[in-house]
């Protein structure tokens, strides 16, 4: 039999004739679009949603409920960013399908809020348009010109469709099931990923690690980041001008301020350049950027979205008697976000940072003190320990010889 090195797959007989990837060594190889910033857009809004799913809906259920969204949110975002790496928005109907996504897009944000309530069948059609249209035309788009990605990206649309069927499902049964049918369906996405989204009896993909521009995941990831911050401004800025105004008030919106510069500073001052850099120099490009940005960059989100109900949390209740809900939105957003930092930076550089360990524990620690405090107290402290890691982190990249330019 042949070895596996001499064997070509075949290209498809269907598909675009025309060639739609994006040109390699060229300018517009690494270049973050302006129709891709486009479609971020929605996602502003998308998040301002689940912010206010989670913070009328602060139990178990709520957080999990709220897990499985972020979750599906963050997934959408991710797979429509491999889409804009391998493809060419420069060109019109690749623009044209962008557009048509941010559009279903829109549709699922406005069903965020009452996705386990009377919006769900609307949020789970609108997820699966997304996910099976944007893998169809890709898979179409490759047909004539990848024949490895193309092969690779329809074994992604077998384990899509089959997840499909657990998230309309899930809409459509009685809404006790819907929690758990989705939960499948998320494991269905997530795992089959982990596996390369192998096929028994296939060989696993590599979805394109010839054609991954580190520098271009790496910005779009990055981008999302801001995009999450200032949802969080949002958040805040709306809590604050709906209340009088009050001395408590103003140092919660200072709080929730310079909370977000610490996790800018945390994220921008030299880790996202890391990461950039790391993929650029990957034997496998692909597998690192699934783990460090599709898989690590999850909690990082998810730990922002959390910040952003914190800030809304004491705004609207600075003095009140500290809750166990409150506690855990208020220290667990910046938990999440270390975790999440932590995590990312092994991955691309096998760096374990002791700042961020000792900043993820004392954290942890104010748990003890967190009911003799109020919220506001504690969102004061907690935005201290923020700060204090990002500081101890920039001295050491100072010491080490790491210019400010070299780092952001």
């Amino acid at each position: 039999m042949p070895s596996e090195q001499n064997v070509t797959p075949r290209r498809s007989p269907v598909g675009f004739r025309r060639n739609l990837m994006r040109p390699e060594d060229s300018e517009r190889t690494d270049r973050v679009t302006y129709i891709e910033l486009f479609f971020d857009l929605i996602f502003v809004f998308a998040l301002t949603q689940l912010s206010r799913h989670l913070y009328e809906n602060q139990s178990i259920l709520g957080a999990v409920e709220s897990a499985v969204l972020v979750l599906a949110l963050w997934w959408v975002w991710v797979y429509t960013t491999w889409v804009t790496n391998w493809l060419d928005p420069a060109r019109l109907p690749v623009r044209g399908v962008v557009i048509g996504l941010a559009l279903v897009g829109l549709v699922m944000s406005t069903s965020i809020y009452e996705a386990f309530g009377d919006r769900g069948l609307a949020f789970a059609l609108a997820y699966v348009t997304l996910q099976l249209g944007r893998t169809v035309f890709m898979v179409l788009a490759a047909a004539r010109h990848d024949a490895e990605l193309h092969r690779d990206l329809a074994q992604v649309l077998v384990w899509l469709s089959i997840a499909s069927v657990f998230w309309i499902a899930g809409a459509l049964l009685p809404l006790a099931y819907r929690l758990p049918v989705w939960v499948a369906a998320l494991v269905v996405e997530y795992l089959s990923a982990t596996r390369s989204f192998r096929i028994p009896g296939m060989e696993p993909g590599r979805l394109g690690d010839g054609r991954v521009s580190g520098a271009h995941i790496a910005e779009r990831s990055a981008l999302f980041v801001i995009i999450a911050l200032g949802e969080s401004f949002l958040v805040t800025g709306f809590a604050f001008v709906e209340q009088e105004s009050s001395v408590a008030g103003v140092v919660g919106v200072i709080t929730a301020f310079v909370s977000a510069v610490a996790m800018w500073w945390l994220y921008f001052d030299h880790g996202e350049r890391a990461g950039s850099i790391s993929i650029e120099n990957a034997d496998r490009p692909g597998r690192l950027a699934r783990v460090a940005y599709t898989y690590v960059h999850a909690p990082i989100i998810a730990g922002i979205v959390l910040v952003s109900v914190a800030d809304k949390e004491v705004l609207g209740h600075p003095d009140a008697e500290m809750e166990l809900a409150t506690a855990i939105t208020i220290i667990g957003g910046p938990v999440l976000y270390l975790v999440g930092l932590l995590l990312f930076r092994w991955v691309v550089a096998r760096e374990l940072l002791g700042s961020y360990l000792v900043g993820v524990a004392g954290l942890l620690a104010l748990f003890a003190v967190a009911f003799a405090l109020t919220p506001l107290t504690l969102g004061v402290v907690v935005t201290l320990v923020l700060v204090a890691v990002a500081s101890a982190e920039t001295i050491v990249r100072v010491r080490h010889g790491t210019d400010d330019a070299e780092a952001g």
